[in-house]
Parts: C-alpha cells; sequence; structure tokens
C-alpha cells in the first residue's frame, strides 16, 4: 500500500524487454539504498516489484498487462518517473489510500495558473469518471491529488508549487499521458451496492 507523497523523481535508464514484459532499469539514489529485492515501488504510480538493486539504480520487472494498462509500456529511456516505496507499518497516511493499481490512462488536456498554483484538466476515460468525486481523492502518476471540479468528460485538480518542484507533474505535461488510480473505496462501494441489488429477493 501506498499514500500518493512521491518520494523521488528518478529516470528509466534501460527498458528490456523480457517475454511479454520488460525490466525497468531506473535510477533511484534514494530508493535503491533502502531497498532489497523483493520490496515493492510505485513507478508513475504502478506498482511493480524489484528484482535487482546496483545502487543508485533499481530493476523494476513489468508484467504485459502493466504495460498494456500504464504509460510505461509507452516510456523511453530518459522520461522521469515519481516513485514511491510501499508504506510501512506506523507510517503516516499523508495522503490517501493508493494500491498501485493502475485503473487506465488519461490525458492532460489543459493548464492555467490560479496565483502560485496550477489547475490541470484531464481528459478521463468515460468508464472511470463515475468514480471521480468532486473533493475525493485521485492518484495521477502516483501522486496523491483532492479533485476540485468534476465535468462532464474531465476533471480538475490543482498543483500547489511543492508538489510540481517535487513531482514531475506541473503545466509541462499538457498533451501528455498520465496513469490514473481512482480511489479504491468508491470500486468496493459500488460491488457491494451491485452484488446487493442482484441478490434482492
Amino acid at each position: 500500500m501506498f499514500s500518493g507523497l512521491v518520494e523521488e523523481v528518478g529516470a528509466l535508464v534501460a527498458v528490456l524487454p523480457t517475454g511479454q514484459g520488460a525490466r525497468l532499469r531506473i535510477a533511484a539514489s534514494e530508493a535503491a539504498a533502502d531497498m532489497a529485492v523483493g520490496d515493492s515501488m510505485t513507478v508513475d504510480g504502478a506498482c511493480l516489484t524489484a528484482v535487482a538493486i546496483e545502487p543508485p539504480h533499481v530493476a523494476m520487472e513489468a508484467v504485459a498487462e502493466t504495460l498494456r494498462r500504464t504509460t510505461l509500456g509507452l516510456r523511453r529511456p530518459g522520461h522521469r518517473v515519481n516513485l514511491e516505496r510501499a508504506l510501512r507499518v506506523g507510517d503516516r497516511l499523508g495522503g490517501h489510500i493508493v494500491q498501485g493499481h493502475v485503473d487506465g490512462m488519461a490525458d492532460v488536456l489543459d493548464a492555467w495558473h490560479e496565483g502560485d498554483s496550477v489547475v490541470l484538466r484531464v481528459g478521463t476515460p468515460a468508464d472511470l469518471l463515475p468514480y471521480v468525486v468532486e473533493k475525493g481523492s485521485v492518484a495521477l502518476d502516483g501522486v496523491s491529488l483532492t479533485v476540485a471540479s468534476v465535468l462532464p468528460d474531465a476533471f480538475t485538480v490543482a498543483l500547489i508549487p511543492h508538489t510540481m518542484a517535487v513531482t514531475t507533474l506541473g503545466p509541462g505535461r499538457v498533451g501528455d499521458r498520465v496513469n490514473i488510480e481512482v480511489d479504491a473505496l468508491a470500486k468496493y462501494v459500488e460491488m457491494l451496492v451491485i452484488h446487493h441489488l442482484r441478490n434482492r429477493p
């Protein structure tokens, strides 16, 4: 489990095909110093497993499903990535509950300044938009954010200067694709309600 608070911005060093998946070699000086083989870490919001540690690099394994569903299948060496190691028991949950299970990809359509902050308008697949709630939580490229508003085919989030300084998000991402993970609680509630309605006498 993760909190959506990025610990470090690393960089893809190499993407090596492994059958239908890939091994991602990532420059991550802070994470590499405190990880072991088998540990979990989100890379742009996708939970991956460390298969080799050679400081300052970490090698992570991505299966075919991950490459299809996330932007990791589109990225090339040199791309900067948001990194967060798995939470330890007792850690503060400063963001929200993030599983690292990316639901799909979204497009950054627009960005504008509001004071010192920047607002992003994120075009969202129709099947994910019902889970996005105004003032609720969403993770973009592994970053925990609060939904500012919900539109017919998109939503907005506001980035404070600190978020732009310590993550890859910002106005420069307009036109780019990002990984989106909606709030897991919404999905569980939906399944419970559907199950209840289907089994009513």
